[in-house]
Parts: C-alpha cells; sequence; structure tokens
C-alpha cells in the first residue's frame, strides 16, 4: 500500500480550492509487474505498423515522477505504432484485463510520418470483476503535415486503479484529434499534455466521463501553444451519480511566439445525485499579444422541465435520465465513426445508469 500526490496544476491555486494536485492512500501499487498478453491488434497493415520497442519517457508533466519510473524501468508492453501513409487507416489495440492479465505498465510512443494521416484506438476493458492495476504513458508526435485521431477507451471495472500519462508533440499544420471514453476505475486518474510547437498546429480534445459508486476522476489537461496560428480546442462532457467525485483541471498557456492562436475549452457536469461531487478549475495563461482565449465551466441536476417532457411521452425517470445523457454525451461522440465502438459505448453508458 502506497499514498500518492499526484497530477499536480503547472500554476499553484489556493490551497481553498483543495484541486491543486489529488492525494490517494493506501494504494495497491504492484512491487513486481507480472506479465500481461491479453492483446490484441488488429487491422496492422503497412501503412500502420506495430513494433515491440521500448522509448524514453521523458515526459514534461505526467502525473508523478514514482509513476513515470515505473513505466520506465517495469513496463510489461512496450509498443512503438508507426504511421507512414495517406489513407487513413484504422489501427484497434484491445486491452483485456482478467484473472491472469491483471497488471499492465505499458509504453505507448505512436510516429506520425511527415504528410501522413491515420486512426489509432486503444481500448482498456476488464472481464472478471477483480482489482486491476494500469499504469500508461502514451505519446503522440505528429509530423509536419500530418493528420491523427487518437481514441482512448476506458471501460474498467470499478475497482480498478487506472493511470494514464498523455503527451503529444505536434510539428507544423499538424492535426491531433482525441476522443477520450473515461467511464472505468475506483480511481480513474489523466495528466494530458500538448505541446503546439509548429504553425497551423491543431489539438482537437474531446472527452466524456460517466462516474459512478464511489469512483474518483481527476483529469488535468494543459496545452501550450508556441506555433504562429495555432490551436486547440478543449471539450469535456460528464456525468456523476452515488457518491462519485470528479476533479477537472484545464489550463491553455500562450507562449511567446504564438500569435495569432486560438484556445478553447469547455466542462458540463451533471449532478445524478446529491452526493456526488465536482470540482472544475480552467485557467488561460498568456505570454504573447494577438491570440484569442475563452473556457466556460458548469455543473448541476438534471433540468426538471427537460425529465418531465421526456417522462409525459411515456418514459420511466431512469430512462428518461438515460436520454439525457446519452444526448449530452453525442455531442463528442458523433466524432467516433466507428459505428461499432460507438454502439459499445452507447451500451456501456446504458449499464452504468441502472
Amino acid at each position: 500500500m502506497q499514498d500518492l500526490k499526484l497530477n499536480e496544476t503547472p500554476v499553484r491555486t489556493s490551497r481553498n480550492f483543495n484541486i491543486n494536485n489529488i492525494k490517494l492512500e493506501s494504494v495497491n501499487i504492484p512491487e513486481k509487474i507480472g506479465s500481461f498478453s491479453n492483446i490484441k491488434i488488429i487491422n496492422e497493415s503497412d501503412d500502420i505498423k506495430v513494433e515491440n520497442s521500448k522509448t524514453k519517457c521523458n515526459l514534461k508533466y505526467g502525473l508523478d515522477t514514482f509513476l513515470t519510473n515505473q513505466v520506465e524501468n517495469k513496463s510489461n508492453q512496450n509498443l512503438k505504432i508507426t504511421i507512414d501513409g495517406k489513407k487513413n487507416k484504422t489501427l484497434e489495440i484491445d486491452f483485456l484485463f482478467n484473472s491472469d492479465n491483471n497488471e499492465l505498465v505499458e509504453n505507448i510512443d505512436i510516429t506520425v510520418k511527415k504528410n501522413s494521416k491515420g486512426i489509432v484506438i486503444l481500448k482498456y476493458m476488464s472481464k472478471d470483476n477483480l482489482e486491476f492495476y494500469h499504469n500508461g504513458i502514451i505519446k503522440v508526435h505528429g509530423e509536419a503535415n500530418s493528420n491523427i485521431t487518437v481514441i482512448i477507451v476506458n471501460l474498467l471495472n470499478q475497482k480498478a486503479n487506472n493511470f494514464v500519462s498523455i503527451e503529444n508533440l505536434l510539428e507544423e499544420n499538424s492535426k491531433l484529434i482525441c476522443n477520450m471514453i473515461e467511464f472505468g476505475g475506483k480511481n480513474n486518474i489523466v495528466n494530458f499534455y500538448s505541446n503546439l510547437l509548429g504553425n497551423n498546429s491543431e489539438n482537437l480534445v474531446n472527452t466524456i466521463y460517466l462516474g459512478k459508486e464511489k469512483q474518483l476522476i481527476d483529469l488535468n489537461y494543459i496545452g501550450e501553444l508556441r506555433g504562429e496560428k495555432s490551436n486547440i480546442n478543449i471539450e469535456v462532457q460528464g456525468a456523476l451519480k452515488d457518491n462519485s467525485r470528479k476533479n477537472f483541471k484545464g489550463t491553455i498557456d500562450f507562449k511567446k511566439g504564438c500569435k495569432k492562436s486560438k484556445g478553447n475549452e469547455n466542462e458540463s457536469c451533471m449532478l445524478l445525485s446529491d452526493t456526488s461531487h465536482s470540482l472544475a478549475l480552467p485557467m488561460l495563461l498568456c505570454s504573447e499579444e494577438e491570440v484569442e482565449g475563452n473556457h466556460s465551466s458548469s455543473s448541476g441536476k438534471v433540468d426538471e422541465k427537460e425529465l418531465f417532457y421526456i417522462m409525459t411521452r411515456g418514459f420511466d425517470i431512469k430512462s428518461a435520465i438515460k436520454l439525457i445523457v446519452r444526448a449530452k454525451f453525442n455531442k463528442v461522440l458523433e466524432n467516433i465513426l466507428n459505428e461499432e465502438l460507438k454502439e459499445q459505448i452507447l451500451q456501456e453508458i446504458d449499464e452504468r445508469l441502472n
């Protein structure tokens, strides 16, 4: 068992907000990491290749030094994905946790070559209702004029500890779309950092989360704009039920040299119980002129008039809430073009709202 202090904000705020970091007590961190072989790679091709190769972590932020070092020294899955083609093909990698594969510490490096494009889906699922452990680092490097969509789907159970650090580097005229589904994990802690280095680089981030029982969700998104006319847009939609808690920290930092750049972030949380709890900290930092930045955050209960209207059409209250949550998430889900995956996510939403 170990105490952890994770996911520090890049700029500290008042302690009274209780959101500068997240403290976890008595977390079961395995000292020895066993093997993890229950992995399926789908649609590998000449345009999207996967190698078993380990790369250096070298994170600017990450969750903390301890978890970064664990990936550096004890990872049991090391995947280097190279996209080199213009056909926008899709690669899917599924990680299925079960009694024989209960610890995953992975290092995933994605490189999108110049003028290339593609889609990578990373899906994490648990078959058994056991206590699983996941600590992962995902790095994306978009070379000049590249276009990449990364979809991360977390469907782990409510006993898992899920720790993920994501870091992106975007060169000139590159575009990265990140669609993230954050449903699983007793503790679901995510650090997302994007370095928009090149001129006209763009990062669109779309996230949905759904908390239940005593689940803790802590999301720390950081975007640093350095290239001229670069753009980041962060859209986060979530819902909390039971005694679940969520912290969202979003920082858009306009660095020197990013003239005429734009940054937007919006986080909205629907509270489905009186005992769920939501905190949000959107921040804009600026060291450059001629930039445009916007942020917003909101949380509240289901609109009673909307709920009443749906129930007058013959739906019970549970079905009505499901429809409202689905509609709220649709703005993010419409960015997932894989219909089979989208249907699986919708089914998961229904099951978790039962």
